[in-house]
């Protein structure tokens, strides 16, 4: 595999780490990037370029792992997290069944419909819709979601809270609407805050984003060559290193910023998208 092929991989696994965890969607990115330019369907076979799209996204869940380590461990019962304040123990926080609760849905749904969605919704095309249906998601949220969240910590959130943010995560499926623009959109109609819902976007999209690539790795092994694995591993590095820059910097940014600035993005992106393509 030459230079120019381990590039493009990089190129990939940056916009991966760049917007996996902005509300924007990465995997509808990577196949705009990938129809437009790249084109790695030309040296890998469509499974295993689309198997490529999700699994990258295994360099960003060891980012939110780090970024997120004491509470994954909090989790597992392996460290307590203290108040805030850095004093005591807290009284109520959130719970690894909570977590599950939440990952039912889209787990369920993405099980049976994995097939379909890897023949037919990897396009420019169902991109573009998911860009803007999502947008339209996100714009509503803010416009209408409560004016003063009930809940302004992860720790706060519900039982019924977590399976309707989990319900909305369905619909994150579809290419280009985006896993955390519509749980972060479901959280906020819900009474969350924004950095509340996109806390746990995040902690939810480890398993569920490991659960999908291992999914699409053992579906499509068949199809992999020694040939193809620098180019997993360049995508993997460097999804991962831009997956920890931009996690930091959107937890920082979004309770100031919110929804309808990504959400007037996307609609540019598919305004764009439609002017090149249709």
């Amino acid at each position: 595999m030459d230079f120019l092929t381990i590039l493009k991989a990089i190129i990939l696994g940056i916009v991966e780490g760049l917007t996996e965890f902005a509300p924007v969607s990465s995997t509808g990115h990577m196949v705009i990037v990938d129809d437009m330019w790249l084109q790695s369907e030309q040296f890998l076979t469509k499974y295993v370029a689309n198997t490529f799209k999700i699994v990258i996204q295994l360099g960003s869940i060891l980012a939110v792992i780090i970024i997120f380590k004491d509470r994954f461990l909090d989790l597992l019962g392996l460290k307590r997290m203290q108040n805030a304040s850095g004093a005591g123990r807290r009284t109520q926080r959130l719970k690894l069944s909570q977590v599950i609760v939440g990952l039912i849905p889209a787990g369920v749904l993405g099980v049976l419909f994995d097939d379909y969605i890897d023949d037919h919704l990897f396009s420019s095309a169902t991109v573009l819709i998911g860009l803007v249906i999502g947008a339209i998601l996100m714009i509503v949220a803010d416009k209408f979601g409560p004016k003063r969240p009930t809940v302004e910590t992860a720790d706060q959130i519900t039982y019924k809270q977590a399976l309707a943010i989990g319900l909305f995560q369905c619909l994150s499926l579809w290419p280009g609407f985006s896993r955390s623009g519509s749980t972060i959109s479901g959280g906020v109609l819900l009474g969350l805050s924004h950095r509340a819902a996109a806390d746990f976007t995040f902690i939810m999209a480890v398993p569920i984003m490991f659960g999908a690539s291992a999914l699409s790795l053992l579906k499509n092994w068949e199809y992999f060559t020694l040939d193809a694995l620098p180019f997993f591993i360049a995508g993997f590095i460097s999804s991962f290193i831009f997956a920890l820059i931009s996690i930091r910097f959107f937890l920082k940014l979004i309770n100031r910023i919110k929804l309808i600035p990504f959400a007037i993005y996307r609609i540019v992106l598919a305004l764009v998208i439609y002017i090149i393509f249709f």
